[in-house]
């Protein structure tokens, strides 16, 4: 019985025909109920009901890794036998492909690096690690590079200084080593010069008090050291005027344990 009243009439297959249980071949799946038509039903066009189908009898799944609707085959690949999921590194279909580099162990989708599709390419970027990642920071994709930003060892970011898009070079801005994020401090795009400003050392900030950027200023002015405020203290910017001159203020003096403002 379908869970919803005229699901069972909205059950298309992948070519576009009525779905019915006369000619299905899990009569077994159906008899103890965990199948239904409309809802749960593996040949259905609709993702969300085959997944409830391999959710619901995940010993299927095996049996449509060569289905020829690709919405089976992934959702297939996505519960079968870990094992049998190799020769689907050549699936046609790339969302075929993502899933398998989703699941399969890391040391077997190094080829997928070179995907033609760049889902497949961002899956990989996100499982790989260390050198391993590095050839995908020359992705001709920014996400993919993006992605191979965040994980790969600092000390080869530097490969990626200079990468084309600003995202990408925030993204190495924050997590660079230090001894070489002074050589990003002039770089074209000011949320990558503010990423620099935030982590450089403070002594190191004066270089940047220049800046065009009132961002990039503001943070100079926080964090840099006397002679960088002192610089900052007739800023164009009123706020950043402010905060340089709030570093000048002395604290105030801490009362002894046990007195109060009278001093009693």
């Amino acid at each position: 019985m379908s869970g919803r009243p005229g699901a069972a009439a909205e059950a298309i297959d992948w070519l576009g025909r009525p779905v019915s249980c006369r000619d299905c071949p899990h009569e077994v799946i159906r008899a103890e109920a965990r199948c239904d038509l409309g809802r749960i039903c593996v040949r259905d066009r609709r993702a969300k009901r085959i997944d409830r189908f391999f959710a619901a009898n995940p010993g299927e799944a095996d049996n449509y890794l060569d289905h020829p609707y690709f919405e089976a085959r992934v959702l297939a690949a996505k519960r079968a036998t870990i094992f049998l999921l190799v020769p689907l590194l050549n699936d046609p279909e790339p969302d075929v492909r993502a899933m398998v580099a989703h699941r399969l162990p890391v040391n077997r989708i190094a080829a997928l690096a070179r995907d033609p599709d760049r889902k497949v390419r961002m899956v990989v970027a996100q499982r790989l690690e260390g050198g391993a990642l590095v050839p995908m920071l020359g992705d001709p994709d920014y996400w993919v590079r993006l992605a191979a930003v965040r994980r790969v060892p600092p000390d080869v970011l530097s490969i990626a200084m200079s990468d084309p898009d600003p995202q990408v070079r925030r993204e190495v801005a924050r997590r660079i080593k230090p001894d070489v994020l002074p050589l990003m401090a002039a770089d074209s795009d000011p949320l990558v010069r503010l990423a620099v400003a935030e982590r450089l050392d403070p002594m190191q900030l004066m270089a940047m008090v220049a800046d065009e950027d009132l961002r990039v200023r503001f943070v100079v002015a926080e964090r840099g050291n006397a002679a960088a405020r002192e610089r900052l203290r007739n800023d164009p910017d009123p706020e950043v005027r402010r905060c340089a001159r709030a570093g000048d203020t002395p604290a105030s003096p801490s009362m002894p344990e046990g007195e109060d403002a009278s001093g009693t």
